[in-house]
């Protein structure tokens, strides 16, 4: 889905825009420094979020999302796939009144969406397999010495 999709003859872009806010990865990575676009706290910032871990949170709290897949934050200096992304998120409906009413800001919804990434369950699935391939990888390094004694 094309954020222009939206734009057409009968309405402007300019009121369009103002009812959808962009939410970038960068904003809630707690690696990165407010200088290199960090917007939250770090204490509440989530390690290496995606473009689609923000659209899967915010879609399931019954905001209306989209994802541009090929857009990049200005100063994400990695031009990897995993940085690339852009969430857009409607606050606003056409008469200027909130769609939910516990998102009253972009800050609100960035917040709600670095809370809820964590519990996600593919981050949870990942956590507990990579303790697993760990201790494995300890082990054969533990082999592997005793080898050369």
């Amino acid at each position: 889905m094309s954020f222009w999709k939206y734009c057409s003859a009968d309405t402007s872009c300019a009121s369009f825009c103002d009812r959808f806010i962009c939410i970038y990865p960068a904003y809630l990575n707690n690696k990165k420094t407010i200088a290199e676009g960090r917007r939250i706290p770090i204490s509440k910032a989530v390690e290496n979020p995606t473009a689609t871990e923000i659209q899967d949170v915010c879609s399931a709290v019954g905001l209306n999302v989209f994802l541009e897949k090929n857009k990049m934050y200005s100063r994400e200096w990695n031009r990897d796939v995993q940085y690339r992304g852009r969430v857009r998120v409607q606050l606003k409906q056409e008469d200027g009144s909130l769609c939910l009413v516990q998102f009253p800001s972009r800050k609100s919804v960035m917040l709600y969406a670095a809370e809820m990434i964590p519990k996600l369950k593919t981050r949870t699935q990942k956590t507990g397999g990579g303790d697993q391939s760990l201790q494995q990888g300890e082990g054969s390094k533990k082999g592997k010495g005793k080898k050369k004694k």
